[in-house]
């Protein structure tokens, strides 16, 4: 059977049970049809590049799956049906890869490193940035206009 990648977008007013229990139901759908989910990851609540339907943020859900084309094909109606996801993709792939996703071992490194207390760049053991205030090593803008 061929391998997919299915990666889920659900709204970010539904809480995690309910995200786990579209992947238990999604498992459901797949095995009954003849196929398996080989591995499910949770990616967390997650920033959208853009607003979708209102939202701003997104539970992000990764399925593995070996399945026959046409039970991915009822998956994705059942997505498309269904009113908590807001974007869906899936793609076929070579092999499912064994361990954890890009997404999780990068969140793991950044956690380990201490990433994300200062903003982008900016380790945890710098700081906090000191106050803007004025910049005497510039000139003044230009008037507008001129």
């Amino acid at each position: 059977m061929p391998f997919y990648e299915c990666v889920i977008i659900a709204r970010s007013d539904v809480t995690t049970q309910q995200v786990d229990a579209l992947g238990e139901q999604l498992t459901a759908l797949l095995t009954e049809l003849g196929g398996a989910v080989r591995k499910t990851e949770y990616w967390g609540l997650r920033s959208l590049a853009y607003r979708i339907k209102k939202n701003r943020k997104g539970h992000y859900l990764l399925l593995a799956i070996d399945a026959p084309a046409a039970a991915v094909k009822e998956m994705e109606r059942q997505l498309r049906l269904n009113e908590d996801v807001l974007r869906f993709l899936t793609v076929a792939v070579d092999e499912i890869e064994e361990g954890p996703s890009a997404i999780l071992t990068n969140r793991s490194r950044e956690d380990r490193d201490g990433r994300g207390a200062g903003g982008p760049g900016r380790s945890a053991d710098r700081g906090p940035r000191p106050p803007r205030g004025e910049r005497g090593d510039r000139a003044p803008r230009a008037e507008m206009g001129a």
